[in-house]
């Protein structure tokens, strides 16, 4: 038996009823979007139910060829970090630490004295557009240009040209041991590359994630331990600081990281779980609030499922989900607190059975660790019985 699960990064289904507390009142990704652009075109996920779980236009509620549901997230948050550590069993105990109006100054200062630079910007912002406000000063002085997000993250952007990437790897490292040295509770240090001439600066892929380990045991952790191999797709190896991953496959694109989700199907026939993470929602369309591209991107990989059924085994069970929201139709271009959806298939999982409304993404993780009859996680309720007790 293989678990495949594929989380399709910010695709959320609805706010949560704690969403006035974040600015998220309003917030649906999905319908909302399908409102915007007149209709998404996804029959394939329709066949597995979404449209059965809320007012989706374009798609329709049908017999599901199986299970369908919506999950709460019982973190407080509302980024990849939280929601993936949820999916796998981890509930934070403290929230990551946010800084809305840039880093201390203490902070600040004592970074600019390890790396030898001044720093730029310390603010939230859109990394696209720091970039092209901070860059001929970047260029001019060597500065580093450092911002934030609503989500807990410490964020270096350099060109290229003037910092190498491998110094700036450097620079995030000692940004890591740093916050963590303060006290500060800081989900991941980004190193955010870029190269072009200003204004029209382009990121390059080389990305680099310094990331928390997951304060827990985690449905990986389970699984590896019981030499259940994971494979990790995009970027779940840093979600996870490397931490119960067997072998990490990085990616350019949501479209090459399902070819490389099909190609491990293929290659890798023991028993074993396949995690993938899409991330083109959330950073290329979500906080760009680029709704048609945001459309279309869902559409692509509707698409593409047919290959995904066409690879799966007898014994196969695939999941898809999300690990937060990122409406593009609001005005905010940060992550929406939102429920996301679960969808299940595979030839021995029960049809069309609603899976109702989960109280915590760990639900996912309890299942899966359920199928695998491994430990249980420390949080969650598995629903393995509703998938195969027709």
């Amino acid at each position: 038996m293989r678990v495949i699960a594929i989380v399709l990064d910010s695709v959320g289904i609805g706010e949560l009823p704690d969403s006035h507390l974040y600015g998220d009142e309003g917030s649906n990704t999905l319908v909302n979007t399908a409102k915007a652009v007149g209709g998404l075109n996804l029959p394939n996920l329709a066949k597995m139910g979404l449209g059965n779980l809320d007012d989706i236009l374009g798609v329709p509620k049908m017999k599901a060829i199986g299970a369908f549901g919506v999950m709460k997230e019982k973190s407080a948050g509302k980024d990849s970090t939280t929601g993936h550590w949820e999916l796998s069993g981890i509930v934070l105990k403290k929230p990551f630490d946010l800084f809305p109006n840039g880093f201390p100054e203490a902070l600040v200062k004592e970074f600019e004295r390890r790396v030898g630079r001044k720093v730029i910007g310390n603010k939230p912002a859109s990394g696209t557009e720091i970039i092209k406000e901070l860059g001929l000063e970047h260029e001019r002085t060597g500065a580093l240009i450092v911002y934030t997000s609503a989500d807990s993250v410490f964020q270096i952007a350099a060109k290229e040209e003037i910092v190498p990437v491998e110094e700036l790897y450097r620079y995030c490292e000692i940004a890591r041991s740093l916050l963590d040295e303060m006290g500060f509770k800081v989900a991941r240090v980004i190193a955010r590359p870029f190269t072009g001439e200003w204004p029209n600066y382009v990121r390059t892929p080389r990305r680099h994630d310094y990331s928390l380990p997951p304060e827990g045991r985690t449905l990986l952790d389970v699984l590896t331990e019981n030499r259940i191999p994971v494979y990790g797709v995009g970027k779940i190896y840093d979600l996870y600081a490397g931490k119960g991953i067997t072998e990490s496959f990085k990616t350019e694109d949501n479209m090459d990281g399902v070819d490389k989700t099909v190609w491990l199907m293929k290659n890798k026939r023991q028993r074993c779980m396949i995690f993938t993470n899409l991330v083109d929602y959330d950073m290329k369309y979500g906080h760009r609030n680029d709704v048609k591209g945001y459309a279309k991107a869902l559409e692509d990989f509707d698409r593409r499922l047919p290959e995904i059924w066409d690879a799966m085994e007898e014994d196969d069970v695939l999941f898809i989900t999300a690990d937060h929201g990122c409406d593009p139709t609001t005005p905010s271009t940060d992550h929406s607190r939102e429920k996301v959806p679960i969808l299940v298939c595979g030839s021995k999982v029960c049809q069309n059975v609603n899976l109702g409304v989960r109280e915590s993404f760990a639900d996912f993780g309890q299942t899966v660790a359920d199928i695998f009859n491994v430990d249980k996680l420390d949080n969650g309720v598995s629903f393995k019985d509703l998938l195969f007790e027709c």
